[in-house]
């Protein structure tokens, strides 16, 4: 098979020089400069957009207070039918949309269409289902009458204010639409600041979600490098950040909200996620289950497992089946509907991950599969995977954020958990068994924000999401988001 051609709007929309969008509209940046956006499958530049400056982050948070007054005066109802209507619109224009995205970003089309299009629609409308129902409790105080008074009290839920949104570039489209409908179902404006390497389709969005209905400077985009974001954080009118991508830089973002008059902060960071396979899975099952949980979208994913623990017993013919396996993967282009693996995002990052191949080779670690730099124009990365000698190696700790799987063999239950809970880190795990009472007493015993059972990676919006220890605070999804972008008022009445 070949490429699929790419629709007449996508190559106008890569045509355009792109300004950033503020008010409701398409505003040229009072700077000069500009990024390139480079196609990471071909390593051509397929389009530009403005970097910001601090003129246009004042004109983005002047906008974004006037949104916010006049969209936190909405009626509920109106604020989820708004949210309804994109997602509409997002289904409408799926093609388009998965096309800029694998443009940008070189995610497979399947999964531009599946995850980044069709997903970010679902969750819409879960979000839009919370507008009508954010609410309040009713409290009797226990104060003593001292003349015959009574006393009643209630609490109220309302937004927070003004929310920056800083986007990484693994899934540009999906967690922007989490970022915004959070902000938006409880009456919060935002402010959206896309990864510099993954801009163009939050720009094509923003579009959208004027014509599904929302109000001038309800949501803006500034695009831009990451002194574009710190702008935003630091800037005394606005009132929240939700932040997801890498540990050191989240760390970064917490300290910038916490001196900038205690900005309130939800950070979703990475990790080095665990997989643990019990001895009672069938290694044809733990194959398809690392290949779940590792190699999607290039290993490109914040929940991804990097660390995979197989009873020793198993060791030996998993590694062997999944090393067939991905050895038969088809790599290629992107637009190629054939193509089962892209490349990953940006050359910087490819170089990133050709430094862990040095490193496991510098540690005698022993690469079963892959553990190279494919040549060419791209900046594909060989899926690997990689033997290591002791749990002290480098790549069992280190995030690489790509198709890279590190093995480790146990021997027993205990073992195994030391092992899944012996990292800073806490976003995800798995545990793979047949036997269901085993899991649940083990699952407790795992330190991680969200534990799959037979799963990995898959996320549903009504089910919480974010993790523990050093990969963040806060939670998306579910009814927890909330508590994050409101303020909780308490009121008491004498009478």
């Amino acid at each position: 098979m070949s490429d699929i051609a790419l629709l007449p709007q996508v190559e106008a929309f890569l045509a355009r020089h792109h300004a950033l969008f503020i008010d409701g509209r398409y505003v040229q940046s009072q700077g000069a400069q500009t990024l390139d956006v480079v196609n990471p499958a071909t390593g051509q530049v397929i389009s530009q957009v403005s970097e910001a400056s601090p003129g246009d982050i004042d004109a983005a948070v002047e906008s974004a207070r006037r949104g916010f007054k006049q969209w936190s005066a909405a009626a509920p109802a109106v604020r989820g039918h708004v949210l309804l209507k994109l997602a509409d619109l997002l289904e409408r224009h799926r093609e388009e949309l998965a096309q800029i995205e694998t443009c940008q970003s070189g995610k497979i089309i399947q999964i531009s269409r599946a995850f980044e299009v069709d997903q970010a629609a679902h969750f819409l409308r879960y979000y839009a289902g919370w507008a009508t129902k954010i609410s309040g409790q009713t409290i009797t105080p226990s104060l003593p009458s001292f003349a015959g008074e009574r006393y009643t009290a209630f609490t109220l839920r309302e937004p927070v204010g003004v929310v920056v949104g800083i986007v990484p570039w693994n899934f540009s489209t999906m967690i922007a639409i989490w970022k915004l409908a959070s902000a938006l179902v409880t009456g919060c404006s935002i402010i959206i600041k896309p990864s510099e390497f993954t801009p163009l389709t939050i720009l094509r969005i923003a579009e959208l979600a004027m014509d599904a209905g929302l109000p001038p400077g309800a949501l803006n985009v500034l695009t831009g490098g990451g002194q574009v974001g710190k702008g935003l954080i630091e800037h005394p009118g606005t009132n929240k950040v939700s932040f997801t991508g890498s540990v050191p830089t989240g760390l970064a973002v917490g300290q910038s909200a916490m001196g900038a008059g205690l900005t309130r902060a939800t950070l979703e960071l990475g990790g080095k996620n665990a997989a643990g396979f019990l001895p009672d899975v069938a290694a044809d099952v733990a194959v398809n289950g690392i290949i779940e949980a590792g190699f999607l979208h290039s290993g490109q994913i914040c929940a991804a497992a990097e660390r995979f623990f197989v009873h020793r017993s198993q060791l030996e013919p998993i590694m062997d089946k999944l090393a067939q396996r991905l050895s038969k993967l088809n790599i290629g282009s992107p637009l190629d509907e054939a193509t089962e693996f892209g490349p990953v995002t940006n050359r910087q990052h490819q170089r990133k991950l050709g430094e862990f191949f040095a490193k496991a080779r510098a540690q005698d670690n022993t690469i079963i599969h892959g553990g190279k730099l494919i040549d060419g124009p791209g900046c594909y990365v060989e899926p690997t995977i990689i033997l290591a000698n002791s749990r002290n190696d480098t790549l069992l700790h280190e995030e690489t954020f790509g198709p890279i799987a590190t093995f480790l063999p146990y021997d027993s239950e205990e073992e195994l958990l030391e092992l899944m809970n012996d990292t800073p880190f806490g976003l995800s795990a798995s545990l793979w068994t047949n036997d269901l009472g085993k899991a649940l007493r083990m699952v407790p015993a795992i330190e991680a924000g969200t534990v799959w059972v037979n799963m990995h990676t898959l996320l549903d919006p009504a089910v919480p999401f974010g993790g523990s220890k050093s990969s963040g605070m806060g939670r998306e999804f579910g009814s927890a988001f909330i508590d994050d972008y409101t303020e909780l008022k308490s009121v008491m009445i004498r009478y």
